[in-house]
């Protein structure tokens, strides 16, 4: 959960975001080192008068400055592809979720069960609990197994609309007449938050994700109860 003043990434809940939160600080690293390197070449050719005729004409440096941007960009590529497939795959799913964005709340669906589905709203502020969060909380929570793979099937009934869970890793687009897939798996419990990442319309901002993680027994309890009271 973001916090005022906060400067970096939520914290990781899930392996594809802890990979990610690794390649942020790589390429940052990577970032910081060229923007200093920049700032001291700046810095001495304004303040000396000295010129150097092998800075101005030298094969050597323009090969230097030819190779090295390509080696930068190499050690920058191959973990970011390598995060890319990580995210793209989705093998053998513990359960399968379908969310479906309206204008203006989400409705998810067990696939994995014959009536298990619901809609999930934005509780009003008024009707808040103490302890719940303003903007983020939902009526009815999506409720997913920890450390099982889930697929989630996203598409829109309207609009656009976009399922994001930063903590997750996850972010996707729903496209009214397209089914997208993504897939994840929450290392820890907890309650996860996102929003609709996609300017929707006049409502966009009310639109709040809320994903819980439990254990498997928890889990089973919980489906249990839904499909009775379906």
């Amino acid at each position: 959960m973001a916090h005022p003043s906060q400067l970096g990434f939520q914290d990781a809940a899930s392996p594809v975001m802890e990979e990610l939160l690794h390649f942020h600080d790589h390429a940052l690293m990577i970032v910081i080192l060229i923007s200093a390197f920049v700032l001291y070449i700046l810095v001495a050719m304004v303040s000396t008068t000295l010129t150097d005729k092998y800075i101005l004409d030298s094969q050597e440096i323009e090969i230097i400055w030819t190779i090295l941007p390509a080696v930068i960009l190499i050690l920058i590529a191959l973990p970011s592809l390598r995060i890319l497939y990580l995210m793209d795959e989705i093998s053998d799913p513990h359960l399968t979720i379908k969310a479906m964005g309206h204008q203006w709340y989400w409705s998810y669906e067990y696939t994995d069960y014959e009536d298990l589905g619901f809609d999930s709203y934005m509780i009003p502020t008024q009707d808040l609990a103490p302890g719940h969060f303003r903007l983020l909380e939902a009526d009815h929570r999506m409720v997913v197994p920890v450390e099982s793979p889930i697929r989630i099937l996203v598409s829109a009934e309207d609009v656009l609309h976009s399922w994001a869970v930063p903590a997750l890793g996850v972010k996707m687009d729903a496209v009214p007449g397209r089914l997208n897939q993504t897939a994840f798996i929450t290392s820890r419990p907890g309650v996860f938050y996102g929003q609709c990442s996609e300017i929707c319309g006049a409502n966009h901002s009310f639109m709040p994700i809320v994903v819980e993680a439990v254990p498997l027994e928890h889990f089973e309890t919980w489906s249990s109860l839904m499909l009775e009271d379906a």
